[in-house]
């Protein structure tokens, strides 16, 4: 299988800290891609029809694409319980989805001072995609510390690359700032071998 691949990806740093945690990191060639949304990675068009990283092309069926279908199709994969059944199931998805909108506001905030103009820049859409990640690190410190302290699963990965990203991207931003406890988890988890071989370059 072939990992289309960005170093500095928060949705890629999710699939590549699954390959870690379930030993699956040899079973991957990874491609390194760059690309934009205006300007599109040439190897993704025809095989990514959204052109997108993360994309995992397998020899028996089509490119899966999307962190979130790449790192469930791993995971049964390798039969690792990263999703587990029964009612504890819908909270990962649900910790998992609060994540990706985490990361999906922060990466527009990216892209709106990277590749937007400066004379088209709204300063106002921007600090409504930052409350956006107030909130959601306000709701993780106040309702899944709990959640989070547990046993590994995939809603703690993709906490754990979203909080990455911020530090990445909007580190002065102090995310957190009110979240003491959703910090001190994150030092902690920031640890975890798999996360610090999938640290992104500064």
């Amino acid at each position: 299988m072939k990992l289309y691949y960005s170093p500095t990806s928060p949705y890629v740093r999710k699939v590549v800290v699954v390959l870690h945690e379930t030993g699956q990191l040899q079973d991957v060639e990874q491609e390194t891609v760059a690309g934009t949304p205006v300007s599109p990675a040439a190897p993704l068009i025809g095989t990514a029809p959204l052109t997108k990283v993360p994309a995992l092309e397998r020899p028996d069926g089509p490119t899966l694409f999307d962190s979130r279908v790449i790192c469930a199709f791993l995971d049964d994969r390798a039969n690792a319980g990263l999703y587990p059944k029964g009612p504890r199931r819908w909270d990962v998805l649900t910790l998992e989805a609060l994540a990706d909108g985490i990361l999906d506001a922060a990466l527009l905030m990216t892209y709106e001072s990277r590749l937007r103009p400066k004379d088209k820049q709204w300063d106002e859409w921007v600090e409504s995609q930052w409350v956006k990640v107030e909130r959601a690190c306000a709701a993780l410190n106040q309702r899944w510390m709990a959640h989070l302290s547990g046993s590994l699963d995939m809603g703690q990965v993709a906490v754990g690359c979203a909080l990455g990203y911020l530090d990445l991207r909007h580190d002065a931003r102090g995310w957190r700032n009110g979240n003491e406890a959703l910090a001190a988890w994150f030092a902690e988890f920031g640890e975890r071998p798999s996360m610090v071989a999938t640290r992104p370059p500064s």
